[in-house]
């Protein structure tokens, strides 16, 4: 057998999902938003899509770019997938080999990947250079047959919007964004004050679902949100939830994303996904109120240059 790694075409999208779906079944990926992101990509990310190919059939894929928005220069990520049929052949790694030659041209410091938390993937990381850094799980909800709670009175001076309520201004959406996504713990520190950007990978991704991204207004400003991501069929997947600082500690971001899967299950969404970092186990326990159990965990691993 003879195994080929090449860039992404655009016909290879369907196969390029179906592959996912098997991969990371817990993701929310459409055709559509894997042509937008190849197409829409910062050029200062250096993103390149791989595809990794075996007697002519797609078995894997790796996400390699600069992480171009980091408050740190030089940092990076990969992220490789491969059919489970498919591990231990090679494939994995000459993907592998190929993204951080083209991230070491780029004169990158760290390369960050997400690694399934199984002792075969670790032992890869390993193998390869890479060393674990946090744990994060990820999280499944059966919207057609759990029970979601009621959603609370709404406090004094709120009031429950959508994000398409801000599509001619979306500004305020941004900041709130801005300011809870710097809180959230994590390896590489966002220099997050692109609002173009924003608008052009956030805002105007396929996958967000405006309708059903719920915001909590409190006397006209933006106290708590959640950005919901769907395929438009059945999956929906939580992409941030957050609370600005002075908001904070009043329920805000539960009353968003209680309203927000109360409405998707009414529009026939079957299946929730979001994810955590394990050591965030205020977050894990909201959404175990929920109903969302652990179906799949991850750590993050990486592999540092001189």
């Amino acid at each position: 057998m003879t195994t080929i790694v090449r860039d992404f075409r655009t016909e290879d999208a369907g196969a390029l999902v179906r592959l996912r779906r098997v991969c990371t079944p817990y993701l929310v990926t459409t055709e559509e938003a894997v042509l937008f992101e190849v197409a829409t990509a910062h050029p200062a990310k250096k993103y390149r899509l791989l595809i990794a190919e075996e007697d002519g059939e797609i078995i894997g894929t790796a996400r390699a770019g600069i992480v171009h928005d980091s408050s740190e220069p030089g940092q990076s990520s990969v992220f490789p997938e491969v059919h489970p049929d498919h591990w231990g052949r090679g494939a994995g790694s000459l993907m592998l080999r190929t993204a951080e030659e083209h991230l070491a041209a780029e004169d990158v410091r760290s390369i960050y990947a997400w690694v399934l938390d199984e002792p075969s993937s670790r032992a890869f990381a390993a193998l390869h250079g890479y060393r674990p850094t946090r744990p994060a799980h990820f999280q499944r909800l059966d919207l057609a047959h759990g029970t979601l709670p009621g959603l609370p009175p709404l406090p004094a001076g709120a009031e429950l919007r959508t994000a398409a309520d801000y599509a001619d201004d979306p500004r305020p959406l941004f900041e709130a964004d801005a300011e809870a996504t710097a809180d959230v713990p994590d390896d590489i520190g966002l220099a997050f004050d692109d609002y173009e950007d924003w608008l052009n990978h956030t805002w105007n991704h396929p996958l967000l679902d405006r309708a059903l991204s719920t915001v909590v207004a409190v006397d006209g400003e933006v106290a708590a949100y959640t950005l919901v991501q769907t395929d438009g069929r059945t999956r929906y997947w939580s992409g941030m939830t957050g609370t600005p600082r002075a908001h904070r500690g009043r329920g805000l971001a539960k009353l968003a994303k209680t309203d927000s899967l109360r409405r998707a299950r009414t529009a026939g969404y079957t299946d929730a996904f979001t994810a955590n970092d394990a050591d965030n186990e205020p977050m894990l326990a909201v959404n175990r109120s929920f109903g969302y159990e652990i179906c799949a965990s991850h750590v993050r691993h990486v592999r540092t240059f001189d």
